[in-house]
């Protein structure tokens, strides 16, 4: 019996992952070799119970093994999932497909307007001299006042804006699937704790009975063991389906759902530094947004010059050759023949002077800079959480790490010695063991905390990777259409 406990006392040092019973964080995945890899799934010792006639029937159970098949899978890394979401995130080709609708507006608002070729006859039947004047024209619309040029300026600074808005998107794409990815490399971790506890709780169980045979346990301390390992099922259940969860989250962020579940390696331990009294600052002055919405003034401004120019008038021109079949004497005899004709005018701008989109341009520059200033806020806004969720994280894990860990490891290994020397109720042993895992898996928690937040400061407060990338300026797939009679409009 005493062996046995000896053997217990060891496997809770193998628990902790250091020597002579002192814990250690759990171990980078880069480090992590294949015996601890497999640990993935339930096939490792204690995780099926034995048969034991002193256990009751209800205890002869399997904990469902689901994540069997996920070991010997090849690890995946976070760069392989940037990769994946660079081809496979549609909100990325969306953005880019924006950046196309605005070079394509920007390149037909600059088109000249389609001349106009027709027929024109007069006097057709001729009259009493059997005359008439038939023959062709051309109609061109003369675009004054450099207004071409000013229309496709508003949709270049448009591209502009939103080749900005891409390389936003693609920070919150890259933000979610780095956050995803960790969020991911924790719930493994967890899962990895829960399987060792679950295997020491069933250890447990074994030895509490064992104990009870010989009086050396009582029933409550037997009943409290397997309560414990029950529990500690439940746990790893949860634990592989939070893995679960975690993992297809992250495969339909990158664009491909149908991706096998597989192991993932990183280091969770060595979450990114970030300067407290900088990060605010820096997201202020590089963040895309603000850019974006800087080049959303410099559009409306484009806009509002365009606008005021729309009142200077396009010259009409229209011209072209007839034959004249009226004889030239009233006597008969050779006709008129072959003449020219031309025409031009401009309309008078008295009426409609485009004073309305002059001042809906206008307004619409004033909103542009109200928004810089509304985006700066919102930044700052969404920073400060964020940067006090980064350093409470901190200091949280520290504490797990450096403080509390090491002593409830402590705790525990007194308890068990205690017990073995027959100074302790198991009970003690039970309560200290799973204090421990708590505090196991609220380190794994904070580390996971703490790279979430420092992720998103690094990338601007910026997420949503599967929301669709705003839209900016106008809607214009029916600018300057072939058919208008002027150059267009906006």
């Amino acid at each position: 019996m005493k062996d046995k406990l000896t053997l217990l006392l060891l496997a809770c040092g193998g628990l902790l992952g250091g020597q002579n019973g002192e814990w250690q964080a759990p171990i980078p995945q880069e480090q992590m070799n294949q015996t601890e890899m497999k640990g993935m799934h339930a096939n490792t010792p204690g995780m099926q119970r034995s048969e034991n006639p002193n256990h009751p029937a209800d205890l002869q159970t399997t904990v469902p093994d689901l994540l069997k098949d996920v070991a010997a899978r090849t690890p995946l890394h976070l760069e392989e999932f940037q990769q994946f979401a660079m081809t496979g995130n549609p909100t990325l080709a969306q953005a880019n497909a924006q950046v196309k609708q605005s070079a394509a507006q920007a390149r037909q608002a600059g088109l000249l307007p389609n001349p106009s070729v027709g027929y024109q006859g007069e006097q057709i039947r001729g009259g009493e001299y059997r005359g008439g004047e038939q023959g062709g024209f051309v109609q061109q619309t003369i675009v004054l006042g450099g207004k071409l040029g000013l229309r496709r300026n508003v949709y270049e600074q448009q591209r502009r804006q939103d080749e900005i808005g891409a390389s936003e998107q693609r920070y919150r794409v890259l933000s979610d699937v780095s956050q995803s990815f960790y969020s991911a490399l924790a719930a493994q971790e967890t899962v990895n704790v829960r399987r060792r506890l679950l295997a020491l709780a069933m250890d447990a169980v074994e030895t509490a009975h064992q104990l009870g045979n010989v009086g050396q346990a009582d029933a409550p301390d037997v009943l409290q063991a397997e309560v414990e390992a029950e529990q500690a099922e439940i746990d790893y259940t949860t634990a592989q389906r939070g893995y679960l969860q975690a993992f297809h989250s992250l495969a339909a962020l990158v664009g491909k759902p149908e991706l096998a579940v597989s192991p993932l390696q990183g280091d969770l331990e060595h979450p990114p530094a970030i300067s407290a009294d900088q990060i605010v600052d820096q997201i202020l002055q590089d963040s895309p947004s603000v850019k974006r919405a800087l080049q959303g003034i410099v559009r409306a401004e484009a806009e509002v010059k365009s606008a005021k120019r729309e009142s200077v008038p396009d010259v009409q021109l229209h011209a072209g050759l007839q034959q004249n079949f009226e004889p030239i004497s009233e006597s008969g005899g050779k006709p008129v023949g072959l003449q020219g004709f031309a025409t031009a005018g401009i309309s008078l701008p008295l009426f409609n002077r485009n004073q309305g989109n002059v001042d809906a341009a206008s307004a619409e520059l004033e909103r542009a800079q109200a928004e810089v200033t509304r985006v700066r806020l919102s930044l700052r806004q969404a920073a400060q959480p964020l940067l006090q969720a980064y350093l409470s994280s901190q200091t949280e894990a520290a504490l797990y790490k450096d403080k509390m860990i090491p002593r409830a490891t402590r705790a525990y290994q007194l308890y068990l010695t205690k017990y073995q020397q027959m100074g302790a109720a198991y009970p003690q042993v039970l309560v200290s063991q799973r204090t421990l895992f708590q505090l196991q898996v609220g380190y794994i928690r904070a580390l996971q905390n703490l790279w979430r937040t420092a992720i998103a400061l690094q990338n601007y407060t910026l997420s949503s990777g599967l929301d669709a990338p705003a839209l900016s300026g106008m809607d214009g797939t029916g600018l300057n259409q072939p058919n208008s009679n002027s150059g267009g409009g906006q």
